[in-house]
């Protein structure tokens, strides 16, 4: 009976241990992404201030009546150098990942941080197309709804596996239709591209929320803290895409424009 309650106890021990580093790694996720997010969208605004100009004499093309894009704003705007620039997160996201093995934890943290400021200039743009305060509202909006599909994907008992997958063949299919886009420059596609990658980023969040718990909780055992280092790294770069992603696709519908 003793050795029984022995056993009992140690298990019970390591289970707590297993929560609070579960917590603790959860934690790591959640901030490292908000750093990033920061990192992005102030670097989106410093950029967009760059770009800009109340001043004619100092303007390469004008945007309305009082506002005239800079030579850098047309750069990056107005040459071919803006697909590169719209481009380049997309290429940083599959580079990384495919870097993220030979890297150390310190080095990828580093490298995402990197990588928003990257995303910073590639979505500087929404500060010229969309007021301020709609971008701060559409920011809450989406902020209080990425809280509540992680809280449900970290909490619920349903396996999102499954669903997992259709949503990455629904980003393939986003990606692609976006691109098309570009060149068709149809509202009504564009409507259907809002409207579904609204949903897909959704449905994202709430996977890769229980992705990330069920990842830590099989690797747990192992003790290897540079490999849930770098898995927590990935787990917020993910959570940061879904977020992103989300916010955009939201300013679509609910941005007001400049």
């Amino acid at each position: 009976m003793a050795e029984f309650d022995t056993i009992r106890s140690a298990a019970g021990t390591r289970a707590a241990q297993i929560d609070e580093g579960l917590r603790a790694h959860m934690n790591k996720v959640y901030g490292t992404m908000s750093v990033g997010m920061l990192i992005t969208f102030a670097a989106a605004w410093a950029i967009s201030n760059l770009a800009v100009t109340s001043d004619p004499s100092a303007a390469v093309a004008q945007m309305s009546a009082d506002k005239y894009l800079t030579s850098f704003g047309y750069a990056i705007y107005g040459s071919p150098l803006k697909w590169v620039v719209m481009f380049a997160p997309l290429l940083f996201v599959f580079g990384f990942s495919a870097a993220i093995n030979r890297l150390s934890a310190a080095t990828a943290q580093t490298v995402f941080y990197v990588f928003a400021a990257v995303m910073g200039l590639s979505i500087s743009s929404i500060f010229l197309v969309f007021t301020g305060e709609s971008i701060v509202q559409v920011f809450l909006i989406t902020a209080i709804a990425f809280a509540g599909l992680s809280l449900y994907g970290y909490t619920t008992k349903r396996d999102l596996g499954p669903l997992g997958t259709f949503l990455i063949m629904g980003v393939i299919g986003l990606i692609v239709a976006s691109i098309v886009n570009i060149f068709v420059a149809s509202s009504a596609m564009s409507f259907a591209i809002s409207a579904l990658g609204v949903l897909i980023f959704a449905g994202l969040t709430a996977y890769d929320t229980q992705n990330i718990k069920n990842t830590y909780l099989a690797h747990a055992h192992s003790g290897d803290t540079e490999w849930l280092g770098k898995a927590a790294i990935m787990g917020a770069l993910n959570l940061y895409l879904d977020f992103i992603n989300l916010f955009m696709f939201l300013l679509q519908f609910l941005g007001n424009r400049e």
